[in-house]
C-alpha cells in the first residue's frame, strides 16, 4: 500500500541538518546492541527473558515467518496483542520484511477493530488467543467475513480456529537464509489510530526518523541508559508503551514488561527487576499509593517515574513524592507528537505543580489564536508542537491534515494552555470533548451513535464528570422517550461488547430535556454543571 505523506525534501533535509534524523532504522539500532552487548538481558514479560542476541533473533524467525504467510514490502499487520514478548517479535519483524504496522488496543472490540482495519487496508491480523476472558480469536473470526483484504489471521498463545495460523511454532536460533529488505528511515513503518473531532479514528503515521527522534530526545533529556530497568505496564499497542519499549533499546537497557497493571504485581517487579524507570498515568499512581503496605516495599531502586496521559492532580504528586524514592515527573505528549513538554529533575516541585513543564529539547512549543497568530506570554492559546517527531500526517484524510497543521508546518493539538511567568505550559482546558478516563481517550459519539439505536432513547450524551482517581468518569446523560425508564444496567447491556470497556458509561442522569444552542447543539460543559451539582446536593 502507498501511503501519502506531508514529508518533503526540505523538511527531511532539515531535520538531517540538525542531527536528527538520518538512514538509521530500529534494526540497526538492534544491530549495534547485537554487536556491542548481545548477552545483556533485553526483555522480560515475567514468561521468559530474553538477551539481546535472542530478541535480535526472535525478531527474524517471525519476520521469516509472516514473510513464509505472504506478508511483504507495503503490506499492513494490525497488531492486537497485550505486554507480552511477542508484541516485540510480530512488530519488528515488519519492519524487517518492509511491512507497516498497525497497532491497536487489546481492549478494542469488534467495532472499532473493523473500522481501523477497514480504514487501513490491513491484509493481516496478529492477535492473543484470549486476554482477560475475552475471546480474541471468535472475534477475528466474527470479523473475518465483512473484511475481504484481510488474508491472513495470526494467533499468539493459543489454538487458531480452521483458516487461521499459529505463531508460536517459532523455532530456536537465527532462521537460515532469511534477507531483511533495505528500510528507507523516511517511509511510513507504523501507524496507531486516534480519535477525530467527529468521533471516528484517524490513522497517524510515522517513520523511523520521526520515532527514533521521540525516544532519542526523552532519553536524552532524562538520561536514560544501558543501567536503567524501564518498567511498561502502559499497553504496547499504544504510543507511549510502545515508544517506551524503543527507548529501552536505544540505551541498551532492560524492558520489564507487565500485562495486567496491579498495584500489588506491579510493586512485586519493581522490588524483584531492581526497576528504575517508570513512565505512567496518574490512575496507576493513586492505585499503587493505596496499596497498604506501600511503605514495606523496597523501592530504593527508583530513579525517576514520569505520569503523562492526563493531568495528575497536586495531591496526588506531593502523596507520591512524599511515599516514593527518585522524581515524578509530569509529561505532555501525545500520538502525533511524541514528548512534548515535562518538567525536569531540578525543578522546585511546588513550583511546577500542575504544570507539565517546558517544551523537550528540539521541540518547539507556541500558542496561537483561532487565526493561528501567536498570542502573549500568560495568554490562553492552542497548543503548537513542531520538532523532527511530528507525525507525517492522518492516512488519507486531507481535511483532517488542513485543520491539524498550519501554514507553517506547525501541528495544532487543539488543547488549550498558557505559558507561566516561569516558562512552564500549564493546561486549561480542551478545544475538543475528548473524555479522558485514565489516560484512555476516546470520542462519545461513538458510543452514543450505538446509544441512539435504542428503542428508550431520545437524546443521549456521555459527558466526563470529575474524578480524583482516574481525573474523569464516563457519565450518560439521558433524555428517554416518553413513558421508559432505563437503566445504567440495561444499557450497558446494550453496549455489549461491540466496544471497549473504558467507554462504557459508568454513572446514568436522566434529564427531562437537554441544553442546546440556537443551532441545535447539545451544551456539555452544561451538562457536566448540572451533574456535579447533583453529585454535590446528594452529598
Amino acid at each position: 500500500m502507498a501511503f501519502e505523506t506531508r514529508l518533503t525534501p526540505a523538511m527531511s533535509a532539515r531535520w538531517r541538518g540538525a542531527g536528527l534524523w538520518s538512514d538509521e532504522a530500529f534494526a540497526t539500532v538492534l544491530s549495534r546492541r547485537l554487536r556491542e552487548t548481545p548477552d545483556r538481558e533485553a526483555l522480560t514479560d515475567g514468561t521468559r527473558r530474553l538477551t539481546y542476541r535472542e530478541l535480535a533473533h526472535g525478531i527474524d524467525r517471525m519476520a521469516a515467518r509472516l514473510r513464509a504467510l505472504g506478508i511483504g514490502q507495503g503490506d499492513v499487520v494490525t497488531i492486537q496483542l497485550p505486554n507480552w514478548i511477542e508484541f516485540a517479535f510480530v512488530f519488528f519483524a515488519l519492519e524487517r520484511l518492509g511491512a507497516v504496522a498497525v497497532t491497536v488496543s487489546v481492549d478494542f472490540r469488534s467495532r472499532e477493530l473493523e473500522y481501523i482495519m477497514r480504514f487501513a487496508g490491513s491484509k493481516m491480523l496478529v492477535c492473543c488467543a484470549q486476554f482477560r476472558d475475552f475471546d480474541h480469536v471468535a472475534m477475528a473470526e466474527e470479523l473475518r467475513p465483512r473484511l475481504p483484504v484481510l488474508a491472513r489471521i495470526g494467533v499468539v498463545r493459543g489454538a487458531p480456529r480452521p483458516g487461521m495460523v499459529s505463531l508460536d511454532d517459532i523455532v530456536a536460533g537465527p532462521p537460515a537464509g532469511f534477507a531483511p529488505v533495505a528500510m528507507d528511515a523516511d517511509a511510513v513503518m507504523r501507524m496507531a489510530f486516534t480519535s477525530g473531532t467527529t468521533g471516528n479514528p484517524k490513522g497517524v503515521m510515522h517513520s523511523h526518523n520521526t520515532t527514533l527522534a521521540a525516544a532519542r530526545i526523552l532519553n536524552g533529556d532524562l538520561g536514560l541508559a544501558a543501567d536503567d530497568v524501564m518498567m511498561i505496564w502502559l499497553p504496547l499497542g499504544l504510543n507511549w508503551g510502545y515508544l517506551t519499549l524503543v527507548q529501552s533499546v536505544l540505551a541498551g537497557a532492560k524492558a520489564v514488561l507487565l500485562d495486567r497493571f496491579r498495584p500489588a504485581a506491579a510493586l512485586d517487579l519493581i522490588e524483584r527487576e531492581r526497576v528504575t524507570y517508570i513512565p505512567t498515568a496518574p490512575a496507576s499512581l493513586t492505585s499503587v499509593l493505596q496499596e497498604p503496605d506501600l511503605a514495606r516495599r523496597d523501592l530504593s531502586s527508583l530513579r525517576i517515574v514520569v505520569s503523562g496521559g492526563a493531568s495528575a492532580p497536586v495531591e496526588t504528586i506531593r502523596a507520591w513524592r512524599r511515599g516514593a524514592p527518585g522524581v515524578l515527573l509530569e509529561l505532555l505528549g501525545m500520538l502525533e507528537t511524541g514528548y512534548q513538554a515535562y518538567t525536569r529533575a531540578t525543578d522546585d516541585p511546588e513550583r511546577v505543580a500542575g504544570s507539565v513543564g517546558r517544551p523537550a529539547s528540539r521541540m518547539g512549543l507556541k500558542l496561537v489564536d483561532a487565526d493561528g497568530r501567536e498570542v502573549a506570554r500568560g495568554e490562553e492559546g492552542d497548543i503548537c508542537c513542531d520538532g523532527p517527531s511530528v507525525h507525517l500526517g492522518y492516512h488519507n484524510n486531507p481535511t483532517a491534515n488542513a485543520e491539524a497543521f498550519l501554514p507553517d508546518g506547525w501541528f495544532r493539538s487543539g488543547d488549550l494552555g498558557m505559558i507561566d511567568t516561569d516558562g512552564n505550559l500549564r493546561i486549561v482546558g480542551r478545544l475538543k470533548e475528548m473524555i479522558n478516563r485514565g489516560g484512555k481517550k476516546f470520542f462519545p459519539r461513538e458510543i452514543e451513535e450505538i446509544l441512539y439505536t435504542h428503542p428508550q432513547v431520545l437524546y443521549a450524551a456521555i459527558v466526563g464528570i470529575p474524578d480524583p482517581r482516574l481525573g474523569e468518569r464516563n457519565c450518560l446523560c439521558l433524555v428517554p422517550r416518553p413513558g421508559e425508564t432505563p437503566t445504567l444496567k440495561s444499557l450497558v447491556a446494550f453496549l455489549g461488547d461491540s466496544v471497549a470497556t473504558y467507554k462504557l458509561p459508568e454513572r446514568l442522569e436522566l434529564f427531562t430535556q437537554f441544553p442546546f444552542t440556537p443551532t441545535g447543539k447539545i451544551q456539555r460543559h452544561a451538562l457536566v454543571r448540572e451533574v456535579v451539582a447533583r453529585i454535590s446536593a446528594a452529598g
